[in-house]
Protein backbone atom coordinates (compact mmCIF):
# COMPACT_ATOMS: atom_id res chain seq x y z
CA UNK A 1 0.00 0.00 0.00
CA UNK A 2 0.94 3.70 -0.79
CA UNK A 3 2.29 5.82 2.59
CA UNK A 4 1.48 8.75 0.30
CA UNK A 5 -0.48 11.56 2.84
CA UNK A 6 -3.74 12.39 1.05
CA UNK A 7 -4.07 15.74 2.47
CA UNK A 8 -7.00 17.66 1.69
CA UNK A 9 -4.68 19.77 -0.10
CA UNK A 10 -3.51 16.86 -2.80
CA UNK A 11 -7.54 15.43 -2.68
CA UNK A 12 -8.77 19.05 -4.51
CA UNK A 13 -6.25 20.90 -5.33
CA UNK A 14 -8.51 23.32 -7.37
CA UNK A 15 -11.36 23.61 -4.29
CA UNK A 16 -8.91 24.80 -1.94
CA UNK A 17 -10.82 28.55 -1.36
CA UNK A 18 -13.71 26.66 -1.92
CA UNK A 19 -12.95 24.21 0.87
CA UNK A 20 -12.03 27.13 3.52
CA UNK A 21 -15.25 29.42 2.44
CA UNK A 22 -17.21 26.25 3.36
CA UNK A 23 -15.35 25.20 6.50
CA UNK A 24 -16.19 28.96 7.97
CA UNK A 25 -19.30 28.84 6.91
CA UNK A 26 -20.84 25.40 7.64
CA UNK A 27 -20.46 23.73 10.98
CA UNK A 28 -20.55 19.98 9.75
CA UNK A 29 -18.55 20.66 6.95
CA UNK A 30 -15.91 21.91 9.23
CA UNK A 31 -16.55 18.74 11.02
CA UNK A 32 -16.01 16.86 8.08
CA UNK A 33 -12.70 18.47 7.67
CA UNK A 34 -11.62 17.53 10.91
CA UNK A 35 -12.60 13.81 10.90
CA UNK A 36 -11.13 13.71 7.66
CA UNK A 37 -7.82 14.46 8.69
CA UNK A 38 -7.51 12.72 11.98
CA UNK A 39 -8.97 9.33 10.41
CA UNK A 40 -6.35 10.26 7.10
CA UNK A 41 -3.39 10.50 9.72
CA UNK A 42 -4.17 7.42 11.65
CA UNK A 43 -4.10 5.79 8.44
CA UNK A 44 -0.86 7.28 7.52
CA UNK A 45 0.86 6.33 11.01
CA UNK A 46 -0.15 2.88 10.52
CA UNK A 47 1.29 2.54 7.06
CA UNK A 48 4.28 3.76 8.23
CA UNK A 49 4.41 1.33 11.18
CA UNK A 50 4.83 4.09 13.49
CA UNK A 51 1.43 3.08 14.88
CA UNK A 52 1.00 -0.45 13.17
CA UNK A 53 -2.46 -1.87 13.58
CA UNK A 54 -4.11 -4.97 12.27
CA UNK A 55 -4.58 -5.19 8.76
CA UNK A 56 -8.29 -5.28 8.95
CA UNK A 57 -7.98 -2.67 11.32
CA UNK A 58 -6.17 -0.81 8.55
CA UNK A 59 -8.42 -1.49 6.00
CA UNK A 60 -11.55 0.30 7.96
CA UNK A 61 -9.77 3.44 8.40
CA UNK A 62 -9.20 3.47 4.86
CA UNK A 63 -12.52 3.23 4.48
CA UNK A 64 -13.97 5.96 6.78
CA UNK A 65 -11.10 8.35 4.90
CA UNK A 66 -13.13 6.92 1.62
CA UNK A 67 -16.61 7.61 3.16
CA UNK A 68 -15.70 11.24 4.16
CA UNK A 69 -13.81 11.95 1.43
CA UNK A 70 -17.03 11.04 -0.48
CA UNK A 71 -19.11 13.62 1.71
CA UNK A 72 -16.79 16.72 1.35
CA UNK A 73 -16.49 15.98 -2.22
CA UNK A 74 -20.16 15.70 -2.44
CA UNK A 75 -20.42 19.35 -0.35
CA UNK A 76 -18.07 20.95 -2.70
CA UNK A 77 -19.64 20.04 -5.74
CA UNK A 78 -23.26 20.62 -4.61
CA UNK A 79 -22.49 23.94 -3.00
Amino acid sequence: MSNTPHTLSDEFPFEMEKLHALKVSNAHFAKLLEDYDAVNDKVHRAETNVEPVEHFAEVDLRKQRAHIKDEIAYMLHHS
